[in-house]
């Protein structure tokens, strides 16, 4: 099981360890992403490699709208630090019980992610030779 460590992110901390970040008000609570959000808080790890895998965690949590059941407040909903401490550990011990397939799982992700980045930039140089063309006829 990977040793990390969760706590608030303060706005200007600068985090010397590999870390992620995990928004925690509003409807997409849960979301990761290794630039701090305003409100979320720091995931900090030990390696690299065990804030990688717990990445593809939190994403699929966070994908699959876990964090929504936990969400608490009236007018903006929020996460609460401990509901989402005791979750995430509970959660993440569950699927990396499971390390051979769980080693799987994020090697397809990160190839999907490869794929979806690799498909965004193919539309966008088809963008770019459409509009070459019809400046073409505007010349």
């Amino acid at each position: 099981m990977p040793n990390f460590i969760i706590k608030t992110h303060r706005v200007g901390t600068i985090y010397s360890k590999p870390h992620l970040f995990l928004l925690n008000k509003g409807m997409n609570s849960g979301k990761p992403q290794k630039e701090p959000f305003t409100n979320s808080f720091v995931i900090i790890f030990q390696n690299e490699e065990d804030c990688e895998s717990l990445f593809f965690i939190a994403y699929s949590l966070w994908q699959t709208k876990f964090w929504h059941q936990h969400l608490v407040g009236s007018v903006i909903s929020f996460l609460r630090l401990n509901d989402f401490k005791k979750q995430f550990n509970l959660q993440a011990n569950l699927m990396i019980e499971e390390h051979e397939q769980h080693k799987k799982n994020v090697a397809a992700l990160k190839l999907l992610e490869l794929k979806e980045k690799q498909f965004h930039e193919n539309l966008n140089l088809i963008s770019d030779l459409r509009k070459a063309i019809i400046y073409r006829y505007v010349k």
